[in-house]
C-alpha cells in the first residue's frame, strides 16, 4: 500500500529530477537557469534563434556575426585561429560541417544544456557563452566561444 507520504516523496522527487535535468526543463526553467548562472536569457535566447535561422539560410556572415574573436577552430583536421568575421566566413564549409549544422538546427531550446560556462548545442559543437564588457558582467555580449566538428 502507498501511503500519502511515500506518494508525496515520490512526486517530489520527480520533480526534482525534471526540474534539475536541463534534458526535461521546460522552457521557463532553461530561461531561469541562464538567468541563475549566466545573466539575462533574452542575451541567450535571441543568439540562439539567430543562430539557428542563419544556419537554416546558409548565411556565413549572419553566424560570423554571431561568434566571439578570435576563436580557434578546425578546417580540414587542422586547428587555425579566426580573428574576424572575414575570416569565418571564408572558412565556413569547412567550419559549419554537416554534423555541427545539424547539431545547430535540431537543438530545441528547452533542452539545452546549460553551466557556469554557457549554453551548449548537440553533444558540445557549439558552445555560446558570455563576453563581459565590465568588470561585473553587468554588461556583456552572448556570443559563439567554442565550435569543435569532433564533440561527442
Amino acid at each position: 500500500m502507498i501511503t500519502p507520504q511515500l506518494r508525496r516523496f515520490c512526486l517530489s522527487a520527480l520533480l526534482f529530477v525534471a526540474v534539475a535535468s536541463p534534458g526535461f526543463a521546460a522552457e521557463g526553467t532553461i530561461n531561469q537557469q541562464i538567468d541563475q548562472l549566466l545573466g539575462d536569457h533574452t542575451k541567450y535566447q535571441a543568439v540562439t534563434t539567430k543562430l539557428q535561422q542563419a544556419v537554416v539560410a546558409h548565411d556565413a556572415a549572419s553566424v560570423a556575426e554571431l561568434v566571439a574573436y578570435p576563436i580557434r577552430v578546425k578546417v580540414n583536421g587542422k586547428e587555425i585561429m579566426l580573428k574576424s568575421a572575414r575570416a569565418f566566413v571564408k572558412y565556413y564549409d569547412a567550419i559549419m560541417t554537416p554534423k555541427t549544422t545539424k547539431a545547430i538546427v535540431d537543438q530545441e531550446y528547452d533542452r539545452l544544456f546549460v553551466n557556469y560556462q554557457g549554453i551548449m548545442f548537440g553533444s558540445g559543437q557549439v558552445w555560446i557563452s558570455g563576453i563581459c564588457h565590465d568588470n561585473a558582467c553587468k554588461n556583456f555580449e552572448a556570443k559563439i566561444t567554442s565550435i569543435q566538428d569532433d564533440a561527442e
